[in-house]
């Protein structure tokens, strides 16, 4: 079982920049792939950027050069940086954690992007 904590969300004009971060508890962090997800009103939940266990990353084309993950195994933390933010970045981020056949989510982040 794992606990997933995202904070970082908030509100942040366009062209800016925000980093979320995702605290994970309850079982060995490092084994398991993580990634960002996010859901805005009225859209199927899609995905933004995965990082496996051995680090290897992988970007949706919509953030490509945009957006980073990345994971810090002995903070058992992952972070979305995110810059040169569009208003349709706008929507509820939740972290995700992957092993095998299981799945766990994170309650949600909401990011909005508005002058």
């Amino acid at each position: 079982q794992v606990q997933l904590v995202e904070s970082g969300g908030g509100l942040v004009r366009p062209g800016g920049s925000l980093r979320l971060s995702c605290s994970a508890s309850g079982s060995i962090f490092s084994f398991y792939a993580m990634g960002w997800y996010r859901q805005a009103p009225g859209k199927q939940r899609e995905m933004v950027a995965t990082i496996t266990s051995g680090s290897d990353t992988n970007y949706a084309d919509s953030v490509k050069d945009r957006f980073t993950i990345s994971r810090d195994n002995a903070k058992n933390t992952v972070y979305l940086q995110m810059n040169s933010l569009k208003p349709e970045d706008t929507a509820v981020y939740y972290c995700n954690a992957v092993r095998y056949s299981d799945w766990y989510w994170g309650q949600g982040t909401q990011v909005t992007v508005s002058s």
